[in-house]
C-alpha cells in the first residue's frame, strides 16, 4: 500500500511539472513569435524607405509552358504513331529611375513558342520544332517632370520578331509630348508628334508614316503577385490602314522561392501585316497553281484580331 501510495504521488508530480513545463514552452514561445513579428515589422519598414528612396528600380519575372506527349499505334486516333509538343517563354523586365527633376522608365518584353506534331508514318513529315508566336518589344520612356503628375517626355520603341524573320518587319517608334502619372505604378504616355519607322522586305504592303503614339502602363508587384498590362497604339495622320495596336497582360504568383504560375495573353491589330500574309498566300497559291490573280489591296482583305496566350510556370527573378 505504501508502495502503491509513492507511486501515485511520484506520477502526480511528474505530471504536474510536465504540465508547467509545456506551459512555460508556450508562453515562451508566444513571445518569441512576438519578437519575431517586431523585428519583420522593423523590417518591412526600412523595406519600405528603400523602395521610395529615389533610384533604380529592376524587376524581372517570366512563364515557361510546356506540353510533350508521345502516341505509339494509338489507332484511335488520325495519327497512331506520333510525338507532338509546345513549348513556350515569356521574360518581362523593367528597370525604372525615379528623380525629383525626371525619370526614365525602361522596358522589354520577350514571347517565344515552339510547336511540333512529327508524324512517325509520314517521312515527308517535320520532326523537330517550329516557332510559332515570335514577340520583341523594347521601349525607353524619358520625362522631364512638371510638376507630381506630369512631364514632358520623349518615348522610344522598337517591336519585331526574334526567331523568325528579324525586322521584317521591324517597327520603331520615336515621339515627343507629354506623360501623365497619376499613380505610382501607371503611366499615361500621349505624343502627338510621333514617326513610326518600318522595316520590312515586302513595299507592296508596309509603310512609314507620322502620326500620334498612345501608352498605358500599369506593373504592379504586391507580395508574390507580380502584374504588368501595356497598351500601345499608334494612330496614323496619313491613313488608317497604317494604324496598329497591341495589347499585353502578364500575371505572376510566386508560390516558393521564386517558382510559380504564370499566365501572359495578348491582342494585336495591324493592318499592313494581315496585307502582307495575304500576299504571301497569294503568290504561294500562283505558284502551286500556275496562275496569276491580282495582288490583294488593303480594301480586299479582312483584317482580322491576333492574338495568343502562354499558361505555365512562373519564375520571378
Amino acid at each position: 500500500m505504501r508502495k502503491l501510495l509513492l507511486t501515485s504521488l511520484a506520477l502526480l508530480t511528474f505530471s504536474v511539472s510536465f504540465a508547467q513545463t509545456i506551459d512555460d514552452l508556450k508562453t515562451e514561445q508566444a513571445t518569441k513569435k512576438d519578437s519575431i513579428a517586431a523585428i519583420q515589422g522593423r523590417v518591412d519598414a526600412l523595406q519600405g524607405q528603400i523602395d521610395a528612396f529615389p533610384g533604380w528600380k529592376i524587376n524581372a519575372f517570366g512563364t515557361i509552358g510546356a506540353n510533350l506527349s508521345k502516341f505509339n499505334n494509338w489507332y484511335s486516333q488520325g495519327t497512331p504513331d506520333n510525338s507532338a509538343g509546345n513549348i513556350g517563354v515569356t521574360i518581362n523586365a523593367i528597370a525604372n529611375l525615379d528623380r525629383e527633376k525626371f525619370f526614365w522608365r525602361n522596358s522589354a518584353n520577350v514571347n517565344l513558342q515552339w510547336v511540333k506534331l512529327d508524324d512517325k508514318n509520314n517521312p515527308a513529315d517535320e520532326e523537330g520544332f517550329g516557332n510559332t508566336t515570335d514577340v520583341f518589344t523594347i521601349n525607353s520612356l524619358y520625362g522631364y517632370k512638371l510638376n507630381k503628375n506630369f512631364a514632358i517626355s520623349a518615348l522610344g520603341e522598337y517591336r519585331t520578331s526574334i526567331a523568325n524573320n528579324f525586322n521584317d518587319p521591324g517597327y520603331l517608334d520615336f515621339g515627343i509630348g507629354a506623360t501623365w502619372t497619376p499613380i505610382p505604378d501607371m503611366v499615361v504616355v500621349i505624343h502627338p508628334l510621333n514617326y513610326n519607322f518600318v522595316f520590312a522586305d515586302n513595299d507592296a504592303a508596309y509603310e512609314s508614316s507620322l502620326g500620334a503614339k498612345i501608352v498605358v502602363d500599369y506593373t504592379k508587384q504586391l507580395g508574390a503577385i507580380n502584374f504588368k498590362t501595356n497598351f500601345s497604339t499608334f494612330q496614323s495622320y496619313k491613313t488608317s490602314d497604317l494604324s496598329n495596336w497591341t495589347w499585353t497582360n502578364s500575371f505572376g504568383y510566386t508560390l516558393w522561392k521564386g517558382i510559380g504560375v504564370g499566365f501572359e495573353f495578348g491582342l494585336r491589330n495591324n493592318n499592313q501585316e494581315t496585307l502582307a500574309n495575304a500576299i504571301d498566300v497569294a503568290k504561294a497559291l500562283d505558284a502551286a497553281n500556275g496562275t496569276t490573280t491580282p495582288s490583294p489591296t488593303f480594301d480586299s482583305i479582312d483584317n482580322s484580331l491576333q492574338s495568343f496566350y502562354l499558361f505555365g510556370l512562373n519564375y520571378a527573378f
